[in-house]
């Protein structure tokens, strides 16, 4: 009975795996198009190779490292990269505490799985939650994956920017592209459209009054919700 048990063990062991791995890999190769764009890109910022993959390494937030490297390169002070990059990551907040009863039982381990939080494990693994209970090994394998493949794919991206001129191949239109597409999908409801509105009011105000500004992220990512929020609250008192 326990040798069975054993046996059935691995087997789950394995499957869970295999699917978090087969899961991930589509999502991870999209990942790696716009990892290699931000290798590139600060590379040709003055970053060098064990800068570039530092950041990859100890931040591992592809929409941080892509705003910190255009600050840096339009002369953002550290103290107004750090404020957005924070800004930026607040949502992760909200992720890891939709996926704290799924990760429950790896109690040990939980310190070490937040740092895989971000945009895509969250989907894979709220989605896997739901169907089958928690399972911390499953989202632990759809994140390292993630992890991995951003890793390669900045270091790529470092060697291949230092070999190319990238003046007109706009690669740094890559990272903002791919966000627009995924806001495209949920542009449904009025305050979300209220919140992207205002968003680009304000930048577009922003940049008519001060060209270049390194504040003009962190500016609209603070008001932008607010309308959002103010949008929702009226249509609740409407109701």
């Amino acid at each position: 009975m326990g040798l069975d048990t054993t046996i059935t063990s691995k087997i789950s062991w394995r499957t869970t795996v295999q699917q978090g791995f087969r899961d991930a890999l589509p999502l991870a190769i999209g990942i790696a198009t716009y990892g290699i764009p931000y290798g590139v890109l600060a590379t040709h910022s003055g970053f060098g190779l064990l800068s570039t993959l530092a950041m990859s390494f100890l931040v591992f937030s592809g929409s941080v490292q892509m705003v910190s490297v255009a600050m840096h390169t339009a002369g953002g002070g550290l103290v107004s990269i750090l404020g957005t990059s924070i800004l930026i990551n607040l949502r992760n907040l909200l992720y890891g505490a939709s996926l704290a009863s799924g990760l429950a039982p790896a109690k040990k381990w939980r310190w070490l799985l937040a740092f895989g939080v971000s945009d895509e494990p969250f989907v894979l693994g709220s989605a896997r939650f739901r169907a089958c209970g928690p399972d911390p090994m499953y989202f632990a394998v759809v994140a390292l994956t993630f992890y991995l493949t951003w890793i390669l794919a900045s270091f790529i991206g470092a060697i291949i920017g230092s070999h190319i001129n990238t003046t007109g191949l706009g690669l740094e239109l890559a990272f903002p592209m791919t966000f627009v597409a995924i806001l495209m999908q949920i542009l449904v409801d009025i305050q979300v459209i209220s919140t992207a509105a205002a968003g680009a009011a304000i930048a577009i105000v922003i940049e008519a009054v001060s060209p270049g500004s390194p504040y003009v992220i962190l500016i609209a990512g603070i008001i932008s919700p607010l309308v959002g929020c103010y949008v929702r609250s009226r249509q609740k008192h409407v109701e």
